[in-house]
């Protein structure tokens, strides 16, 4: 597909098929899932009245995806937890947040990435040590670690596990909730720099 500067139009009709105006071609879901994993930008449009419905058919293939056997990436208790921020006073901070951290683990995955291409690129031997895969599990973990932290700060008597009864006791979203979290990035942030030096 041609690089355009703004993004390819997808027209969406009544019959709810979908229409790239880019490739002047039908296109499916599963053809719009393989465009976001190459990067490529689009807008969807109802072609009948031009209402950008962008957000809902990302939705729809979000749910065709999570439906595919083994392909889920949504746990129960985070949709649990995700539907009960809705008409919350905190519904306003999760997109941002979530934003924000798929920002994060994106960067710090490409960062492992290229750290494991590098010292299997050094010594060819490197596949079949459990060093790359080891880096992996753990950045995983913290990842997994620092997002239930940051769901607790939130909302800290919903998954009722929480480590610190300090914070716990602290209202969510409280300057000392979001200053942990910033030194607990930035604490992530040098354990990867640390990991390449």
């Amino acid at each position: 597909m041609a690089k355009n500067s703004g993004p390819v139009t997808i027209k969406k009709y009544a019959n709810r098929r979908l229409y790239n105006t880019g490739t002047s071609t039908y296109v499916t879901l599963d053809d719009l899932a393989v465009m976001v994993k190459k990067g490529e930008d689009f807008t969807v449009l109802d072609a009948k009245s031009g209402d950008d419905i962008t957000h809902s058919v990302l939705t729809q293939i979000i749910f065709e995806q999570e439906s595919k056997t083994g392909n889920t990436l949504l746990p129960v208790s985070f949709l649990r937890q995700l539907i009960s921020y809705y008409g919350d006073q905190l519904q306003m901070v999760v997109p941002s947040y979530l934003e924000h951290s798929m920002s994060a683990l994106t960067e710090q995955q490409e960062q492992m990435r290229a750290q494991l291409t590098q010292s299997m690129g050094e010594n060819p031997m490197a596949r079949n040590m459990q060093l790359p895969m080891q880096l992996v599990e753990d950045q995983v973990r913290r990842n997994t670690e620092m997002f239930q932290k940051a769901m607790q700060m939130f909302s800290p008597f919903t998954l009722g596990h929480s480590a610190d009864p300090e914070k716990t006791e602290a209202k969510p979203g409280s300057t000392k909730d979001i200053a942990d979290l910033k030194a607990e990035l930035k604490s992530l942030q040098d354990k990867i720099n640390s990991i390449d030096s």
